[in-house]
């Protein structure tokens, strides 16, 4: 059984987008999304370098990433750590490309071997009663989208 739960990877397939943080070589934080993130295995995610010189850049003077992926609506989601790889791979550059299509090439994919994942949950649970539901409702409707229930 690896780190990553069947839920994890659901929603790291519906969500796809996701934010990652790396630092660079002086320091200083780096927040760039990625909207490519893909399951590559029990432990591992990957994302297409699309546009990425510096989170490239940060993970060759320093391979540590936190990703974080978020239900924007249902206000939970997960943190994914672990130690990022800027390779050439056709096994997952395959699986990284059908979320892509043909519209986004790509040469190189950075893989992240997840060594630890935490749950990211809104305050909303744990300050009021309302229920998932009720909560995605609430930001649906915020967002201007009719009920959905």
């Amino acid at each position: 059984m690896g780190i990553l739960t069947d839920e994890m990877k659901r929603m790291v397939a519906e969500i796809r987008l996701c934010y990652a943080a790396t630092v660079s070589a002086d320091g200083k934080p780096n927040l760039s999304p990625k909207g490519s993130l893909t399951v590559l295995g029990d432990n591992e995610l990957g994302f297409a370098d699309l546009a990425s010189p510096r989170t490239v850049e940060n993970l060759r003077h320093n391979p540590f990433i936190e990703l974080n992926v978020v239900d924007p609506f249902v206000r939970r989601g997960y943190r994914f750590k672990g130690r990022a790889e800027i390779v050439s791979d056709h096994d997952a550059s395959a699986l990284i490309a059908k979320t892509l299509g043909p519209e986004y090439p790509f040469e190189r994919v950075v893989k992240i071997r997840v060594e630890e994942a935490l749950v990211v949950l809104s305050p909303v649970y744990t300050l009021t009663q309302l229920s998932e539901s009720e909560v995605k409702q609430f930001w649906l409707e915020w967002y201007g989208y009719r009920s959905v229930r």
